[in-house]
């Protein structure tokens, strides 16, 4: 610390609680009897005569001068790498802006000084090189080098001459975008503001060891739109939010080169060699920075604390029933780092009341907040360096409804089981464990832990009836798959274990792959064979098999989320009967409820499991196994499921459209509102769905062992016409099917006149080809980074290519099996028309209408 920073500690002192003085800098001396004026620094000049206020510490000092933000900024620091945050702290709309969220991800940034400006630079980390370090370094500092963002006029020296002196206040208001608290959209709603800066203001200062934070208060006039229906109009909006200025550390975390095979966060990387290779791309696993206090006694096996733990703040405004099962669930993590020889890595405090210095908000710390909305969720951000992939701060989001969503789960998933769960109010030991796990799940995302949809699947379905098996297990070997409650278990399985576990041997391995530190090795690529070695020795035991969350090409029936077991027929049958089950006694079970409506929320939440049921199924049609196993692997990258399962699935979901009077109880609905039949909407959904299937069941036909496609024809036409095959009653659910068909026959039709069917310009399109995309923190939404082929990620450390919907109109027939449909359903009317009555009659003869005039239109005939 400079003797001008020592002397100015004292002097802040005076200045604090919050503070503001009058600068007089002018001296005098005598010399005689006469009086000489001294001549001011610069530095003396800025402040002299006016009201500021100051933070300082051994990092830097921050001042408040007329509204306006000064850093002081130490030469010494110039060209270190820092991260600016913004963190929303109060809001006048939190379902706008949620207090306590980051709305983005922090810059990555450096000042450099030239020609008398200080200039704030983005950094490029992305880039990697090897080779002759002076020629690599030209290479980058030509082609990749830190654009200039901003620059700022020095203004002055300090005394010492050991820092510059600029003022930077458009950062901490609205000069940066990136830095922005308004989010685009919030919750499907779209998001427009405009700044208002006369009303906009600097609030207040604070310096820490690495760290300033700036707080401000920030005025809108924003409006929110839903599908283009103005909710908002031109409303203000206040927002105060958090800078944090916060320095990297000098000596980097040494970077862990990333396995595709595991489910982790990623940090990207561009690799750039002087041998003329191929540039090539790989990542980084984000983990925190996790080294033993006393090594050798590490190295013998003796259990150690870490140098720095990973301590998550707890807020004082959480529901005091929350506070031990949200300690609980971060406390969990422990058990999988004592299995690698750490203890105490995983800390729990309450916000501190007394220390003045705490600022949830700031970026150094990593706290649990509770944000009282009606949204029923939670969610796990963590933010990184972005050369290492190092995790620096954390946050676990917790609203207000997450309870809602948790009871409605234990309702339709384990009712039929537990008498605990079926009133109105969870009995304190479900809502302790249940929201411990919520807490758990999002904590290992803030670990660096993507979710495993696959992790549930290698679980027989029946197993989840073993009180043996579940105690041991639970519902998946992992608490990052989206498994939630045991809803195979049947009336009368006692002692069934109903929840997931508290960490599956999936989550303990892929924390041991994270943090256990591995010595003896020279380079991050000789340890990455060492990891490597340990992935192999589990790479064909399903229950430590990583499946990408699918967001755009879902074709893995066994990598979805809100599914257990192996055979989602099989788990379905079970979770069917259980809903009927509860569903009976619904009336019975819910008193105190004169007007119905939280039996008619939990008949909601009946509706939507009974459709993840059928969902899940569906998937089956035209699935295709994934995984990113190594060619001798047991796993293959790619395997049909095969053609008898996906037509066993065809027949299982009709048998349920056909089966869904059940949901109309009306004993049950008679006190609801108005409106549509459930078993007709879902009907209309999932008819739609199995039609829409018709591609990916291309795709998959075109692999060996395929379900072909003119068998799915031939199944749909004997599932939704079965009804005039068969001369069986008319019902509404076969009415919807039969139109949905026809009418879903004319656009593919319409290729018919003209060159081949589907047939595209250009190269076919590589089946599984794939798209290369990096998560935000949270895991729920993805940002596009570049297209990757596909053998490049197959490399090891090249990080995850997400499957995208593949191109499959070069392989399409659907035309004609669409033509070769209608004709079969026209003679089939034709010669039936007769033995119909009544309604019958008029349904089939506006369907065989309908039908003439498809095919005709299409042969050109009207």
């Amino acid at each position: 610390m400079s003797k001008w920073l020592v002397w100015g500690v004292w002097f802040v002192y005076l200045l604090a609680c919050p503070c503001s003085a009058d600068a007089g800098f002018w001296k005098k001396k005598k010399k005689g009897k006469a009086e000489v004026k001294v001549e001011l620094s610069e530095y003396d000049k800025l402040f002299k005569g006016k009201r500021y206020e100051t933070a300082i510490s051994e990092f830097m000092a921050v001042h408040k001068m007329d509204g306006k933000v000064y850093l002081e900024y130490p030469l010494r620091l110039m060209g270190r790498e820092l991260l600016l945050a913004s963190t929303t702290t109060v809001s006048t709309d939190n379902t706008v802006c949620t207090n306590g969220y980051k709305e983005n991800t922090p810059l990555h940034v450096r000042f450099t000084l030239e020609n008398g400006m200080v200039q704030l630079r983005k950094v490029n980390a992305w880039i990697a090189a090897d080779g002759d370090k002076e020629k690599m370094e030209q290479i980058i500092r030509q082609n990749y080098s830190d654009p200039v963002a901003a620059a700022y006029k020095v203004l002055a020296y300090t005394p010492d001459s050991l820092a510059v002196v600029f003022e930077m206040t458009g950062m901490f208001l609205n000069e940066e975008p990136q830095l922005s608290p308004i989010p685009d959209e919030s919750g499907g709603m779209k998001v427009t503001a405009s700044y208002n800066g006369n009303l906009s203001s600097v609030l207040e200062l604070k310096a820490f060891e690495d760290n300033v934070s700036v707080k401000s208060r920030l005025m809108y006039n924003y409006s929110v739109t839903y599908d283009r229906m103005a909710l908002v109009k031109d409303q203000p909006l206040n927002v105060e939010v958090t800078r944090t200025l916060l320095l990297l550390p000098e000596k980097r975390m040494r970077p862990r080169i990333s396995d595709l095979r595991l489910g982790v966060f990623l940090t990207q990387k561009r690799y750039l060699s002087d041998r003329g290779e191929e540039v090539g791309r790989y990542t980084y696993a984000n983990r925190w920075r996790l080294e033993p206090r006393d090594e050798e006694a590490y190295r013998r096996g003796e259990p150690v604390e870490p140098v720095k733990p990973i301590v998550f703040y707890v807020d004082t405004l959480f529901p005091e029933a929350w506070k031990k099962p949200i300690r609980e669930g971060v406390l969990k993590w422990n058990r999988a780092f004592e299995k690698i020889g750490f203890k105490n890595v995983m800390q729990v405090r309450d916000f501190p009341r007394d220390d003045r210095s705490f600022d949830p908000d700031n970026l150094t710390y990593s706290c649990i907040r509770y944000v009282p909305t009606g949204v029923a969720n939670a969610m796990g951000p963590s933010w990184v360096d972005p050369s290492t992939g190092e995790i620096l701060n954390a946050s676990v989001l917790i609203y207000n409804n997450v309870i809602e969503m948790i009871r409605g789960w234990r309702f339709v998933q384990t009712a039929q089981v537990d008498p605990s769960v079926r009133g109105k109010v969870l009995s304190e030991a479900v809502l302790h464990e249940s929201l411990s796990y919520v807490v758990a799940h999002e904590v290992g995302h803030c670990l660096g832990l993507m979710h495993n949809m696959a992790a549930s699947s290698a679980y027989p379905v029946d197993s989840l009836r073993s009180v043996g098996f579940t105690g041991k297990y639970g519902t998946t070997p992992s608490i990052m798959d989206y498994a939630r409650f045991n809803y195979v278990a049947q009336p009368g399985d006692a002692g069934v274990k109903l929840t997931p576990p508290d960490l599956g041997v999936y989550d303990e391995f892929v924390i041991r792959w994270l943090y256990t530190p591995v010595y003896g090795t020279t380079s991050i690529w000789d340890e990455a064979k060492v990891l490597e070695s340990w992935v192999d020795e589990k790479a064909d035991n399903p229950m430590y098999r990583f499946g990408r969350q699918q967001l755009m090409g879902r074709y893995d029936p066994s990598a979805i989320e809100e599914d257990l077991g192996d055979d989602p027929m099989k788990a379905g049958e079970y979770g069917i009967q259980n809903l009927k089950y509860i569903l009976a006694r619904l009336n019975e079970w819910i008193e105190d409820d004169p007007a119905a409506e939280y039996r008619q929320q939990l008949y909601d939440h009946i509706v939507n499991q009974y459709y993840r049921y059928i969902r899940n199924v569906t998937y089956n049609i035209g699935g295709i196994y994934l995984s990113d196993a190594k060619e001798e692997s047991f796993y293959k990258r790619y395997r049909p499921v095969s053609a008898e399962i996906q037509k066993a699935s065809v027949k299982w979901v009709f048998e349920q459209l056909r089966d869904m009077a059940w949901l109309d109880d009306p004993l049950v609905l008679r006190k609801f509102p108005l409106g549509m039949a459930s078993s007709v909407n879902l009907t209309e959904i999932i008819g739609k769905q199995l039609i829409a299937s018709c591609s990916r069941v291309t795709l998959s036909a075109s692999l060996a062992g395929g379900y072909p496609v003119g068998d799915y024809f031939n199944d749909l036409y004997a599932g939704i016409w079965v009804s005039a095959i068969e001369g069986r009653e008319l019902t509404a659910g076969d009415m919807i099917l039969q139109s949905l068909f026809v009418k879903q026959s004319e656009e593919p039709m319409k290729t018919m006149v003209g060159s081949r069917v589907g047939l595209t310009d250009g190269d076919c399109p590589t089946l599984l080809d794939t798209w290369c995309y990096g998560l935000d923190p949270t895991g729920m939404t993805e940002r596009y980074i570049g297209v990757i082929r596909q053998h490049e990620l197959s490399r090891f450390g090249n990080g995850y290519g997400w499957q995208r919907v593949v191109d499959t109109r070069a392989l399409e027939e659907m035309p004609t099996y669409y033509l070769e449909a209608m004709f079969k359903i026209k003679r089939l009317l034709e010669e039936k028309m007769e033995s119909f009555t009544g309604k019958e009659q008029t349904h089939y003869q506006a369907m065989l209408f309908m039908i003439k005039q498809v095919l005709g239109k299409q042969a050109g005939m009207n």
